[in-house]
């Protein structure tokens, strides 16, 4: 019997070509963005979830609000895993983690700039399950000048010999670090990566008792099946008891009376699990992935699998006409019901079959493309995953089942009586008819929401990448880690000057755009101490402002010329409004309690214009500039077509300081783009995704018309010899495909409103939705809907109708 089905199967597959390439193609594409998302979606939710103890491991972090501003920092202070672990018992472990920044490592001979190092406490690797190689993960960094690396690092350093016991100099800490472990790497789906372990214990400041200071990121294990907020809702009383007497001795003001001027700070916990997709805190280890293009992307999945399934079964149920007679010879002959049912979803089954192997190919084919787009490293191997073999299996025959039980039952329902007579007939014809619009109003319904939705996305991003900044972002050439020339740092910003091609050049370590230094800096205005103001400080020396094309609009900007402007401070606008300075702001002076009790004084000599210092999905926030020796990066505007030998020129330049490190650079303009890279990549996503769910949407409207000219193929006969013309013929066929589309514009809208209103509210500066991206979104699905009908309606109307009536 199933021979006999698979024989007929091929037979009709055979017999229909075109029909079903159609047909295989609409669902291999359906299937394929399928499983393609379906990788990306579980790549996204696996993150950190390969440790032992994921499920029982919180970070500590820290968030605050003072007047003018908010903190949300996924670091504390230094003494906080020890205070939890000797505060409550229910924390069982507890382990941190320091960043190290870029050192230069040598051994031998052999001399690297290294960016992943980090330090780590001694039980780090008893906390976070990393895959050892060599060494004991219990002792290994248990002692000073210690070093766990991977076995990438030990490969570059050491060739073939023997890692463990080897001595790798630090240089920029002039310190030996002996080799006690080697892990093979750390897994893709982490919050983290890095390359070499130091033990902490060679980092003095990990000793540190202040509570005013974070840069530690900190881990704590809690018991199993325990709830991490009751521990949450105990961490007040640590801020109170260790955090509130060295902030009265900062600020001159108790934690209570600080938070009745309506400001806050404390300790917060977020599950391991949760850091890679729900974090919004700044300066974390490594950008985030977002909980929200998960939900969209998977939605996106199940409506592309559902619009395949959807399309099968309008294409196959076209081709039912075609087959009537072929189901009344059976039914004649004695076929029964089930028989006939088994047939059609054996059709379904192997069509499938097929789809789902020209799917597996599709993805193999487009991975890479992929992976270079979305930034994973993501891959179909059936061996290192051994479920997906049968998932893929189990899956092609669900979707067959689904896909094809409703042609299956709709055929073998066929009255024999009235097929053979050349009159299709079948009960619920009505009810049937409504199932495919409805169908077509669903399709629609998602093309028309993501029409909008890749629109609205693109619009912001364009708008992001075009709005004023209040600084100049064009051709500022930022050389880094200039902090390694030391005192010749500024005889290196001269020699820049002394090129034509320069225009002006100024030091400093805090840029507007990209990765940047970080400060909390609170203070308040005219001794009024009772109102604190949290700002961000900026170091910079006079050429700074000119060199960014920032606008002074009260004031002055610093000047050597001026001796006191050591003592001298420039607000931008929105920090003179938290002040509540008024009109006339100069000579005010602002406050900054230091860690150790002492104060700062700074008297206000300039106002600089807003500009836009951190993320667009951030309000601008209080800024202060200083007159400070803060180094790191020069920052020079440039004025040359020649790009590439000005940097010729700068790199002779560097190489003549003898600096162990390359040079490094980048642009300003570059450094913005790249802060909204994941947007930029999940709009591109999107749009990919939102073309082929149309594409294939299409093909279904394609079957829906198919179906009805074969319906209406004795009507439209009748018509033309009545005189109807061809163009009246293709005006009443497309009008009944335009009504489900119509519909599905009108309720695709609203929804697609909400949605999309929903995620601009994450940009602190967004476009509004106008009423034309909707239209826009209608007429685009109304000329696909017309273009992909016409075809048929067209071919319908120019049908002899001495063929079509024959059979009468």
């Amino acid at each position: 019997m199933i021979r006999n089905y698979l024989k007929i199967a091929w037979r009709n597959l055979v017999r229909n070509r075109a029909f079903s390439a159609i047909n295989i193609v609409g669902l291999a594409i359906g299937l394929a963005t399928c499983l393609l998302i379906m990788l990306f979606v579980i790549d996204e939710l696996s993150y950190d979830r390969y440790h032992a103890k994921a499920d029982r491991i919180v970070r500590v972090i820290f968030k605050g609000s003072v007047n003018g501003g908010s903190m949300k920092e996924p670091s504390v202070m230094p003494p906080t895993a020890h205070t939890l672990m000797a505060e409550y018992p229910e924390v069982l472990e507890a382990t941190r983690l320091r960043t190290a920044g870029a050192p230069i490592i040598a051994y031998a001979d052999k001399t690297f700039k290294e960016t992943a190092i980090t330090f780590a406490d001694s039980n780090f690797f008893q906390v976070f399950t990393l895959p050892f190689m060599k060494g004991d993960p219990k002792t290994a960094l248990a002692n000073p000048n210690t070093v766990v690396i991977t076995k990438a690092v030990a490969k570059k350093y050491f060739g073939n010999d023997e890692p463990l016991g080897k001595v790798l100099t630090i240089k920029s800490g002039n310190a030996a670090c002996t080799v006690t472990g080697v892990i093979d790497q750390v897994p893709a789906n982490s919050h983290f990566h890095f390359d070499f372990f130091v033990s902490m214990a060679s980092f003095p400041e990990a000793k540190s008792t202040s509570w005013m200071v974070s840069e530690f990121y900190t881990y704590l294990v809690l018991p199993e099946g325990y709830d991490y907020k009751k521990l949450e809702a105990k961490l007040p009383q640590v801020v109170d008891k260790y955090m509130g007497p060295q902030l009265q001795q900062a600020f001159g003001m108790s934690l209570a009376a600080f938070r009745k001027k309506g400001n806050n700070v404390g300790l917060y916990l977020q599950p391991l699990t949760n850091i890679h997709l729900h974090s919004d805190l700044a300066y974390d280890l490594e950008p985030s992935g977002d909980i929200r293009y998960v939900s969209i992307f998977g939605t996106v999945a199940l409506f592309m699998l559902l619009i395949a399934c959807i399309n099968f079964m309008n294409l196959s149920t076209a081709g039912a006409s075609k087959r009537s007679k072929e189901v009344g010879i059976r039914k004649v002959l004695g076929s029964v019901k089930t028989a006939l049912v088994g047939q059609f979803l054996t059709e379904s089954i192997v069509l499938t079959a097929i789809a789902l192997v020209l799917a597996v190919g599709l993805v193999y084919t487009a991975l890479p493309a992929f992976n270079a787009l979305s930034g994973k490293t993501l891959s179909l191997s059936f061996t290192t995953s051994s479920w997906l073999l049968p998932g893929l299996l189990l899956f092609g025959l669900v979707v067959g089942v689904l896909a094809g039980s409703y042609p299956a039952f709709f055929l073998s329902s066929f009255k024999p009586v009235s097929v053979l007579k050349g009159r299709l007939s079948f009960s619920g014809r009505s009810r049937s008819t409504s199932l495919r619009s409805a169908l077509v109003v669903f399709q629609f319904f998602i093309s028309v929401s993501l029409i909008i939705g890749t629109t609205v996305v693109y619009r912001q991003l364009s708008y992001i990448q075009n709005r004023k900044l209040g600084y100049d972002k064009d051709q500022v050439l930022i050389v880094q880690e200039t902090w390694r020339l030391g005192k010749n740092e500024a005889v290196f910003r001269q020699q820049l000057l002394a090129d034509s091609r320069v225009v002006n050049a100024t030091i400093s370590g805090f840029l507007p755009a990209g990765p940047s230094y970080n400060n909390n800096f609170i203070t308040y205005a005219d001794n009024n101490s009772a109102q604190y103001v949290k700002a961000l400080r900026y170091d910079v020396d006079d050429q700074y402002i000119p060199t960014l094309g920032m606008q002074m609009v009260a004031g002055r900007n610093f000047s050597p010329a001026f001796g006191t402007d050591s003592t001298g401070i420039i607000l931008n606008e929105t920090a003179v409004k938290a002040y509540g300075l008024g009109g006339n702001v100069l000579g005010h002076t602002i406050t900054h309690p230091e860690n150790d009790g002492r104060k700062s004084t700074y008297r206000v000599i300039g106002v600089v214009k807003d500009f836009h210092f951190r993320s667009l999905h951030e309000r601008i926030a209080p800024l202060a500039m200083t007159l400070g020796n803060n180094n790191g990066l020069v920052i020079a505007k440039v004025k040359t077509k020649d790009v590439g030998s000005l940097l010729a020129s700068i790199e002779e330049k560097w190489a003549g300081f003898a600096v162990d490190a390359p040079l490094e650079y980048s642009f300003l303009d570059k450094r913005f783009l790249n802060a909204y890279r994941a947007e930029q990549k999940m709009g591109s996503i999107l749009g990919i995704f939102a073309g082929l769910t149309i594409f294939v949407a299409c093909l279904g409207l394609f079957g829906l018309a198919t179906f009805t000219a074969e319906q209406r193929t004795k009507e439209i006969g009748v018509r033309k010899v009545l005189g109807a013309s061809v163009t009246g013929i293709v005006s009443m066929l497309s009008r009944d495909f335009l009504k489900p589309v119509l519909v599905a514009i009108l309720l695709a809208s609203p929804i697609a409103w909400y949605v999309m209103n929903r995620w601009l509210q994450d940009f602190a500066y967004k476009i509004d939705l106008e009423w034309w991206v909707f239209a826009l979104a209608g007429v685009v699905a109304i000329v696909i809907a017309l273009l992909t009908v016409s075809f048929q309606s067209i071919k319908a109307a120019l049908m002899n109708p001495v063929r079509s009536l024959r059979t009468e």
